[in-house]
Formats: C-alpha cells, sequence, structure tokens
C-alpha cells in the first residue's frame, strides 16, 4: 500500500519509527515531514497529510502530534478524508470497518511505538464494512444529503 505519514514536531521520532516498520512490512511511505524536531504547526503538516489522500499519491494517511487531536482535526478540514483518532486496536480497526477511515492519528505522548504499530496493523488489515454504514459515511463528505429513515 501507499501510505503518507506526517507528524508535528513532537512526533518526529514516533514517525520515524512507523515509517520505518511500514517500509519493513513492505508498504511504499511517503514522509511528509518534518525532518527534524524544530517546532513546527501540526496544520500545515495536517492539511499535506490530506492533500496526499486526496489526490491519490497515498491510499491512506497517518497522521501523529502530541495528541493526535490537533492534527487529527486538520485533516478532517479536507471533505473526501476521515480520519480517526485512535489508542487502541479495536478503535482503529472500527475506523475502518465502520467509518472508512483513510487517515488514522495517534499521539506520541499518549500512545508507545509498540501500541501503535498494532494500531496500524489493525487499521490497515481491516476492510470497510458497507452495508449499513455506507449512507453514513456518504453524509460526511456530503452534509447537504437529507436525513434518511433507518
Amino acid at each position: 500500500m501507499k501510505i503518507a505519514i506526517a507528524s508535528d514536531h513532537a512526533a518526529v521520532d514516533l514517525k520515524a519509527d512507523l515509517a520505518a516498520w511500514l517500509a519493513e512490512n513492505g508498504h511504499q511511505v511517503s514522509d511528509l515531514g518534518p525532518a527534524t524536531a524544530d517546532r513546527v504547526d501540526y496544520p500545515d503538516y495536517g492539511y499535506k497529510l490530506a492533500e496526499a489522500v486526496a489526490s491519490g499519491d497515498a491510499e491512506y494517511g497517518v497522521a501523529l502530534c502530541g495528541s493526535g487531536i490537533g492534527i487529527s482535526i486538520a485533516v478532517n478540514r479536507h471533505p473526501s478524508l476521515r480520519c480517526a483518532l485512535v489508542s487502541e486496536p479495536l478503535s482503529a480497526s472500527l475506523a475502518r470497518e465502520h467509518n472508512d477511515a483513510n487517515a488514522i492519528a495517534m499521539g506520541a505522548r499518549l500512545t508507545g511505538p509498540d501500541m501503535a504499530k498494532a494500531c496500524l496493523e489493525a487499521f490497515l488489515s481491516t476492510e470497510f464494512g458497507g452495508g449499513r454504514h455506507a449512507g453514513r459515511v456518504d453524509k460526511l463528505s456530503n452534509p447537504s444529503l437529507k436525513e434518511t429513515a433507518r
């Protein structure tokens, strides 16, 4: 799979660890930065990640910052992105199965490297369930869709 990964300064080390692990597992990884732990603004990197996934340059995105919150908000500003903030494998799997998430966010100050890898493994190995979830996911990118009977 083609996977884009980006972070802010607080998550540079986790980003490097995950990028290497993804490559070792046969994925094509595009590291969108930053390259150092010098202070940067997470929205800049969240927007870069969102554009990489939305344009098709990457199938999935991995967004990292100190808490995972700020960068996930930035990624989700793009109408084509569904970025889920996760902290354990079950939420990562459900993000794909129920929400067709195309990006995953984690906090480097909250999630260690082993747990982050377990989350990524669950995320990347889970397919979207479709069915009853499909209409809901369509509404995420198109808020003008009217409420329908269940």
